[in-house]
């Protein structure tokens, strides 16, 4: 049997961090345990913020006179699980509620076959722009000894963090050069965004089996590209839009769903809204037809031409304000 992800990050944190560095005390549990989806104040892993929880965390290092939390992090083994995509930004949010309180959350992503994303690197960046605290992505746990041996040396330890982020910045900057050519109307074009003064409107063909089966993997995506898109635009407002569900759909999952992990970070997260084709002014009735008509059908087929043929009109309404979202 394959040792789990999370055996294999707890074991490599204990074995090459240990349960102390100086003044920092570790809180860490066993694969088997389930304390650390205990809120951090009940003597867990997982950190609130304004009263939502953002997933547990492997493990935290403490002020052993304070016992304040000081650094979280969340690990993974996806790189050698054939996680190449944006699968990678599916446990983004775990660490991001300790950086909303101001931690320094850290994402390690152990060295494996396939590469950190990019997109990830500039996520984390413009978070720490955004949220109290700063978000740093590795993939190699002695840059966290390193930073934990800082700690107590306030100037150096920020300093190591910054320099860390303008790191992640610059492999950001990078790829986003060479793939959009450094123009953000170009990074919109390709990836189903629109761009306005004071907002963003993200579109996705979701429907509402994605989050009530089990064996859909589409509400961990939407989570993550709702936390790309609000952070690569953090100064507007994110109207996160999918044209295939109605305001029924979304009644229903707030009543049935309300603690489902992902459709509860999705309804709750600041400065986000959930849109769906009912909330649309302007787009014609035949539209919305062909929309309510395949509402519960994968896309694919016949079902995935009729998708993109709406939400080509669709797109260029909002563009061109012939369609508005309705604002509450």
């Amino acid at each position: 049997m394959a040792t789990s992800s999370d055996r294999i990050i707890k074991n490599e944190i204990i074995e090459h961090l240990g349960t102390n560095i100086g003044n920092l005390q570790l809180r860490i549990f066993p694969e088997s345990s389930n304390d650390d989806q205990k809120r951090f104040a009940d003597g867990g892993l997982t950190f609130s913020y304004e009263g939502v929880d953002y997933g547990s965390c492997d493990a935290c290092w403490l002020d052993r006179y304070t016992w304040q939390p000081i650094i979280a992090l969340e690990g993974t083994d996806a790189l050698n699980r054939k996680s190449s995509g944006n699968a990678q930004y599916q446990r983004f949010h775990h660490a991001l509620g300790a950086v909303k309180n101001g931690l320094v959350g850290v994402y390690y992503l152990k060295k494996g076959i396939d590469k950190i994303q990019e997109d990830l690197y500039g996520m984390a960046y413009f978070a720490s722009q955004k949220e109290l605290g700063n978000y740093l992505i590795i993939d190699d746990l002695n840059i966290l000894k390193q930073l934990l041996q800082l700690y107590g040396h306030s100037n150096l330890f920020q300093q190591f963090v910054q320099a860390h982020l303008h790191g992640m910045y610059q492999i950001f900057k990078a790829k986003f050069e060479s793939r959009y050519q450094g123009n953000w109307q170009i990074f919109a074009d390709k990836r189903s965004t629109i761009i306005k003064n004071n907002y963003v409107i993200k579109h996705a063909g979701r429907m509402r089996r994605n989050f009530t089966d089990g064996s859909q993997r589409a509400g961990h995506i939407a989570v993550g590209e709702m936390y790309l898109t609000k952070y690569y635009f953090y100064d507007k407002k994110l109207y996160y839009l999918f044209p295939k569900m109605t305001q029924t759909d979304i009644d229903f999952l707030d009543e049935h769903k309300a603690t489902d992990k992902e459709w509860y970070l999705l309804r709750h997260e600041p400065n986000v809204e959930i849109k769906t084709v009912d909330d649309l002014i302007g787009v014609s009735p035949t539209i919305k037809q062909q929309l309510y008509a395949i509402r519960d059908e994968p896309l694919k087929g016949e079902a995935m031409q009729i998708y993109q043929s709406c939400v080509k009109e669709i797109e260029l309404g909002l563009q061109n304000n012939v369609i508005k979202i309705a604002v509450c």
